[in-house]
């Protein structure tokens, strides 16, 4: 059984047609637009809160996205155990929302990161990574906001709940300052909610899927997720 994918559109989301044309067109799963002024989440077994730039990023990513009236219907989805993906400013639009724990600062060196990076998978047993086949992978990222943050005793409990999905890395699986792109806190690049049906990230998965432009690590991901919803 394949599932059906919905990618939910803001104004000003840019990686929506990417998400969508990641899942459909090139893995072949089904996939269906959700505008963000609907409700209704057409029957989507999965939902991907795109990249871009909600609203302009007004106030702060994501803080007036996650008043979208979608995002109602996301919030009780996820709460119910759907299987949510938040992808750059689909992850603050998470954090905004509280599905999240944590909040989303400007870069360290306050410039706009687009480049692509390696990753650790730092939890392989969820629905997100058990398909991932991999120590690390490499996906690009593009954005100015990535640098995750969060308090003490927050951290300590994503810790122990093994919430800590991916970490910024080296080309031989090292993680240090050196290769953190945003001054993210202990190279965190994508966590889970407790019940590890909601992750976020700050990479771009929708941009390694085509073996046309010989990236294809983010494959993995949609299709760890394709292969494992429904066990």
């Amino acid at each position: 059984m394949k599932p059906k994918f919905g990618v939910v559109v803001f104004p000003g989301s840019n990686c929506d047609h990417d998400a969508y044309y990641a899942v459909k067109k090139v893995l072949g799963y089904d996939a269906e637009f959700l505008w963000h002024k609907d409700k209704d989440l057409k029957n989507s077994d999965v939902i991907i809160l795109p990249g871009g730039f909600s609203y302009g990023d007004y106030l702060r990513t994501g803080a007036i996205a996650r008043f979208s009236p979608i995002m109602n219907s996301v919030y009780d989805f996820a709460e119910k155990g759907g299987t949510v993906i938040g992808i750059c400013n689909g992850f603050q639009i998470l954090l905004e929302i509280g599905l999240l724990p944590g909040v989303m600062l400007q870069n360290e060196s306050l410039k706009f990161v687009c480049k692509d990076i390696y990753l650790t998978v730092e939890n392989k047993n969820t629905v997100f990574t058990k398909g991932i086949t991999k120590d690390k992978i490499k996906i690009p990222i593009k954005h100015g906001e990535g640098n995750y943050f969060t308090d003490e005793d927050t951290l300590k409990e994503i810790i122990a709940n093994d919430q800590i999905l991916f970490k910024y890395c080296d080309s031989n699986g090292k993680i240090n300052d050196s290769v953190n792109p945003n001054g993210s806190l202990q190279n965190i690049a994508g966590i889970t909610n407790k019940k590890k049906n909601v992750m976020g990230m700050m990479p771009h998965p929708e941009n390694a899927v085509d073996p046309i432009i010989r990236k294809t690590d983010g494959a993995m991901l949609f299709k760890s997720v394709a292969n494992n919803l429904f066990n």
